[in-house]
């Protein structure tokens, strides 16, 4: 009989190399983001590297690595798994395959929802469609973790732009919230940020904070700001709207003047898009 028990352990176990066995997913929280009404796309990043990212939602919206692979790490709040990076790979979606992706227009909100494991190294584009550089700017929506210039270090960065370029007079686009809250090193985060056509917002965990106006950094000296320019950070005011620039939509890097850069170290365990502006309600449905 003990002989049977391990031939029956032994066929069984070498039957299983070479497969790829998935670990269990968060079917609650998976279920909860896909009940949310207006929801484009969610990347719960269980795929190997090497392997183009799908979606679930209203397309597969495959996202492709460039300039090396993603590895596939054993831990993540959505599937279980997350993608790597900080070896200046990233995912891309080209722009004529965007469709849905590409949010613009007056009166069209955004929110985009991610799941990351930062390192806490410098500025880190997460995902959206943004790209600082290729014909003068194609920016358009973009999540960012760190964005020190304009006073977001270490803080929840949402980007919006009509015209996709920097915003006038300055050098760079400042039209982005920053969360009050910062983002903690090497720990599992939810953050978020959602734009209704007049403010942008951001979240950390769900948790929306306030900031006071402020003055902003490297802002003093420009023509009709001498002094700087203050705002508040959180909610942002922009009573504009996001224009059809152009972009690719892109994870985990965005295209500088010195080519790709910002790029996000640490781990993405899920990124989400929704064709709306979120309640405060389903802004915690996101919490593991």
């Amino acid at each position: 009989m003990t002989r049977i028990l391990i031939l029956i352990f032994l066929f069984g176990h070498l039957g299983c190399i070479g497969k790829t066995s998935l670990l269990p997913q968060n079917e609650d929280l998976m279920n909860r983001i896909k009940s949310i009404k207006g929801l484009i796309a969610l990347w719960d990043f269980k795929e190997e590297e090497g392997y183009a990212r799908k979606a679930d939602g209203i397309g597969e919206f495959p996202l492709v690595e460039m300039n090396g692979t993603l590895p596939r790490i054993k831990e993540g709040p959505l599937s279980g798994y997350s993608a790597q990076f900080g070896n200046n790979a990233y995912l891309m979606l080209p722009n004529k395959k965007c469709k849905e992706l590409n949010l613009y227009g007056e009166g069209q909100g955004v929110t985009v929802v991610a799941w990351v494991k930062w390192s806490g190294e410098q500025t880190g584009f997460v995902g959206g469609m943004w790209n600082e550089y290729e014909e003068g700017g194609k920016r358009q929506y973009g999540l960012f973790v760190s964005l020190p210039h304009y006073n977001g270090r270490n803080q929840v960065c949402g980007h919006i732009s009509k015209t996709g370029k920097p915003t006038p007079p300055f050098p760079y686009s400042i039209d982005y919230s920053a969360s009050k809250q910062e983002v903690p090193p090497n720990e599992w985060a939810c953050i978020a940020f959602l734009f209704d056509g007049e403010f942008i917002k951001s979240y950390l965990n769900g948790k929306f904070e306030p900031r006071e106006p402020e003055l902003i950094d490297h802002t003093s000296g420009f023509e009709g700001y001498p002094d700087g320019i203050i705002q508040t950070k959180n909610p942002y005011y922009f009573k504009e709207w996001m224009g059809n620039n152009g972009s690719d939509f892109t994870v985990g890097a965005v295209l500088l003047k010195s080519g790709m850069g910002n790029f996000f170290k640490g781990q993405i365990g899920g990124l989400a898009v929704f064709n709306r502006v979120l309640s405060e309600a389903e802004m915690q449905k996101f919490i593991p």
